[in-house]
């Protein structure tokens, strides 16, 4: 068979077989993946090799799970499609999840709620994406954003014309109404079962039931059964529904626990626990405490209320474990956010202590160094001025080196005001400061470089070095772009800052004489 199959119409192979899992046949789906998965390109390959975990994860053999999940990671691994990453972890999830590896599961399910929230193009693989996220959300437990996630699914599939049965999804409701039942709110549980019911009876008289999956056939139906067990009256009867002989587990499942929800409900108790006792069902499909609360019900119809009462305490214990597995994981992953955490906060504070000057808290010259170096490397122009002040040997002979300290913070201070926003200081060493003006040509500079040498010298400054004069002298250099070095931009600003100071010196004389 060719990479496109003549009876599949007009969607591709992998669209196919996507079609073929919604509609409950993954056997099918399957095998059309053995066929056509030669011929795929990487994009369909990565698909088909998710949908083969699809099909696999539903088919129920729980050892080849890990491996088909391996498969389609290895095809995934580099492409930037949003959809595949979503897709595949969360059938990441439920393979963690079946081999008891909560942690990694709850990572699985936020890294595809991520990937699948980013997808800026919502079709129907986007709408399978989001379901197989809640289906995920559901058998792990997390029923509240099992239903976020398939309203979502609904969402872009009622956007792009899907047919409303493809991606029905009672089960992740059903196992919502179980949990309650299990954790004692039989009262809420029989809220939802009702709804559930209730839809039930709108498949039938739109004559849609046929058309969804068995396993969402099965949840409808289950609803009905569980509600007559717990003793509750239901006007359809579920009996000629229940039956399935096909190949998916949870569809399975659900039928043979329907019949042991029937045989409470008609009062055959007896027949129910041995119903229990003969059938292997995974606690996927229910909860892991399903078993026990049938049993339970089972022994109440009895009349055997000491055994009903350890029953039930079983249920109960069984679904508190999850409860308190995700309490763990929550707890020993807040305090794994909180050591990453602080050491990010330790690595940030010894890298801005590597790139600040302790004296002034500006940046120092390595600082100095990686910004320009990045703004040359990006092509763009600026001029680079070196501020040197004038005669600051004399503050330090005269005043002493506190004093000079000092003095070098608040020319910090007072050029830092001066600047645009959007401008970059540094003290460079000694008594050096280097600015950078991103975007400027020199001329606008030279303004820039009347400011500092006005605010500077007119600052008050006989409090603290009484008698010695403070000033400075501004030289600019250009930086011409990436075939522009920074040793050779700042070569030329200190120059050309020599050459201000000397000008502004030989002034000062002329001006003095």
């Amino acid at each position: 068979m060719t990479a496109r199959e003549p009876h599949i119409g007009d969607v591709d192979p992998v669209t196919h077989v996507q079609r073929l899992l919604k509609a409950g046949k993954s056997r099918e789906a399957s095998d059309l993946i053995d066929r056509v998965l030669p011929g795929l390109a990487d994009y369909d390959r990565a698909r088909a090799l998710i949908l083969r975990a699809v099909a696999v994860y539903n088919l129920g053999p729980q050892g080849k799970m890990p491996a088909a999940v391996d498969d389609a990671f290895d095809a995934v691994r580099g492409r930037p499609e949003p959809y595949l990453h979503g897709h595949l972890y969360a059938l990441a999830a439920l393979a963690a999840h079946r081999r008891g590896a909560l942690e990694q599961a709850v990572t699985y399910l936020v890294h595809s709620f991520s990937a699948l929230r980013s997808i800026e193009h919502e079709d129907e693989s986007a709408a399978c994406g989001w379901f197989d996220l809640a289906m995920a959300y559901s058998y792990i437990g997390f029923h509240a954003h099992a239903i976020s996630a398939h309203e979502r699914c609904k969402h872009i599939g009622g956007k792009i014309g899907l047919p409303p049965e493809m991606l029905a999804a009672p089960g992740v409701r059903l196992r919502g109404a179980v949990l309650h039942d299990h954790q004692g709110d039989t009262e809420s549980c029989v809220r939802i079962l009702n709804d559930l019911v209730a839809e039930l009876d709108q498949q039938r008289l739109l004559g849609t039931i046929d058309r969804v999956r068995p396993s969402a056939r099965l949840s409808w139906v289950y609803a009905a059964a569980r509600l007559a067990a717990l003793g509750e009256h239901v006007e359809f009867d579920p009996r000629p529904l229940l039956p399935y002989t096909g190949v998916l587990t949870r569809a399975r499942d659900l039928s043979r626990l329907g019949e042991v929800c029937v045989a409470i409900a008609q009062g055959r108790p007896i027949e129910a626990l041995a119903r229990l006792d003969a059938i292997d069902v995974s606690s996927e499909t229910l909860g892991p405490a399903e078993v026990a609360r049938l049993a339970a019900l089972a022994h109440v119809r009895a009349g055997d209320h000491r055994r009903a009462y350890e029953t039930d305490r079983e249920a109960f214990r069984l679904s508190s474990a999850w409860g308190e597995q995700l309490r763990e994981v929550f707890v020993e992953g807040i305090a794994a956010r909180l050591q990453h955490d602080d050491l990010r906060r330790r690595v940030a504070r010894y890298a801005g202590e590597a790139l600040t000057d302790p004296l002034t808290s500006l940046p120092n010259r390595r600082h100095l160094e990686q910004y320009v170096a990045n703004m040359i490397e990006r092509g763009e122009q600026a001029v680079i001025g070196v501020c040197d002040m004038d005669g600051f040997k004399a503050v330090n002979t005269v005043h002493g080196h506190l004093a000079g300290d000092l003095v070098l913070q608040r020319v910090g201070e007072i050029i830092m005001n001066v600047l645009r926003r959007g401008d970059f200081l540094a003290r460079y060493g000694g008594d050096e400061f280097v600015v950078v003006l991103p975007t400027t040509r020199l001329d606008e500079a030279g303004e820039v470089a009347r400011r500092i040498v006005a605010a500077v010298g007119s600052a008050e400054w006989t409090t603290m070095v009484p008698g010695t004069p403070v000033s400075v002298s501004v030289g600019w250099a250009e930086v011409n772009g990436p075939r522009m070095e920074l040793r050779q931009a700042l070569t030329e600003a200190f120059e050309a800052a020599d050459r201000a100071m000397l000008h502004a010196k030989t002034h000062s004389r002329a001006r003095a004489s």
